[in-house]
Parts: structure tokens; sequence; C-alpha cells
């Protein structure tokens, strides 16, 4: 239980600081607190770094069902603690996402716009308004990458002191890249739990992001497996 309750408390804090960071000073903020799409990146990258350095040694910091499953695929993670971990991480962002709400909600003349709460989604009306097609290859392509480098920095033969720091930092670089298309997802639970309290076509577009991610990290498993595991240069071994 100890493991799940980190990772409760991990997707958690993602989701509170990040989507928090999006909704409340983020890209749309009209007061002089707002931090644009680089402090929106950081927000996402820098709480991965302090979790994977608070809950890592518990629960290896998943925070994020496309990990878990990922992790499970390449025979990392047992099928039962899996299930426990994707349960938390999603009852976690939930948890967040409700609490952003209410604080959200004591704003003056605060309103539940289309995708609010920092809900990922596309289309006319959405940031860029990037296609469905455009939205599912970057959630699909920034998955797998962001799952390599996990895999890479998280072996045996890697360096596992630095990993949180690469792991947070990567997490930065795809924001930077993906906050206009989709609101940047890369995490089923970060999705799920903001649309369940913002609807409309955050709720209807969330399948999105229960899919793309996961077939990123499936394929990051696979090639992992395949090709990286045993690719250990002479000096390593």
């Amino acid at each position: 239980m100890k493991k799940y309750l980190a990772e409760l408390i991990g997707t958690f804090s993602l989701v509170f600081f990040g989507c928090g960071a999006a909704g409340v000073s983020g890209i749309s903020s009209s007061g002089p607190a707002g931090i644009g799409l680089l402090g929106i990146s950081f927000a996402f990258g820098l709480t991965v770094v302090v979790m994977a350095y608070a809950i890592g040694p518990i629960s290896g910091c998943h925070i994020n069902p496309a990990i878990t499953i990922s992790m499970l695929a390449a025979g990392k993670i047992k099928g039962s603690d899996a299930i426990g971990y994707i349960i938390a991480q999603f009852v976690g962002a939930t948890l967040a996402s409700g609490i952003l709400y209410i604080i959200q909600s004591g704003a003056p003349g605060f309103m539940m716009g289309e995708w609010a709460l920092g809900s990922n989604g596309w289309g006319p009306g959405y940031l860029g308004a990037y296609n469905t097609t455009s939205a599912f290859i970057a959630e699909v392509v920034l998955t797998f990458l962001f799952l390599l480098v996990i895999f890479k920095t998280t072996a045996k033969w890697g360096n596992n002191t630095m990993a949180g720091l690469a792991i947070g930092l990567t997490l930065v670089l795809i924001h930077l890249v993906a906050i206009p298309i989709t609101g940047t997802s890369v995490n089923p639970a970060r999705s799920f739990g903001p649309a369940i309290f913002a609807g409309g076509k955050a709720l209807q577009q969330v399948w999105l992001f229960m899919v793309a991610p996961v077939v990123g990290g499936l394929l990051a498993a696979f090639v992992w497996k395949g090709v990286f595991e045993n690719a250990v240069a002479p000096e390593l071994q």
C-alpha cells in the first residue's frame, strides 16, 4: 500500500502543480503572474524531478499509467502492482483536479470554459487548433521518446543518480513542443482528472489521451527490449 499511496501523491502533485500552473497563472492569464508556455513546461518537468527523488525509492515514481503499462510490457513490474499503480494514479489526478476546481472557483467571475483546469484537447478553439491526426501522432511519438529516456536512464548501466533530472528535463522539452498541439498529455491520468471536472469537449476528447500515450509507451517497451536493453558499450559491461 505504501507504493500505491506514493503513486497517488506523486500523480496528485503532477496534476496540481502542472495543471495549476496552466489554469491559474498560465498562457491565458491576464494578470502580472502569467508564466506562459515556458513556465508551464517547467512546472510539469520540475514536479517530475522533485517527485522522482521524493517517492522514486518507494514506487519508482511512475505517476503515469502509460509508464506503468510500458514497464509491465517490458517485464519490469508485476501485473498486480501495475493495476494498483494505475488505480492510484487516476485517483490522485482526479483529487488534484477537484481541489484545483475548488480553488479556481473562488476567483471573481470564475466560469468553467471549454478545456478548463488545464485540460488537454485539440481542434478549433483549442490553442493551435491542430487536427486529430496531428494530436494523435504527437502524443504517440513524444510518449515513445519519453519512455526511451526513462528506460535508458533507469537501466542498471544508466546513471541512476541523475535519472530524475534527465526524465524531468525531457518532460520540459516535450511540453515545449506539444502544448500548442494538445496541451501535452503523454499521461492518461493527467488528462482524465481535469476532463472529469471540465466536461464538454475536454471529456469528449479524453479518449485520445487514454490511447495515444499507451501506444507510444508500448512501442518504447518493444524497442527497448528488442534493440537497446542488451546493447551496452564494452566499457559499461
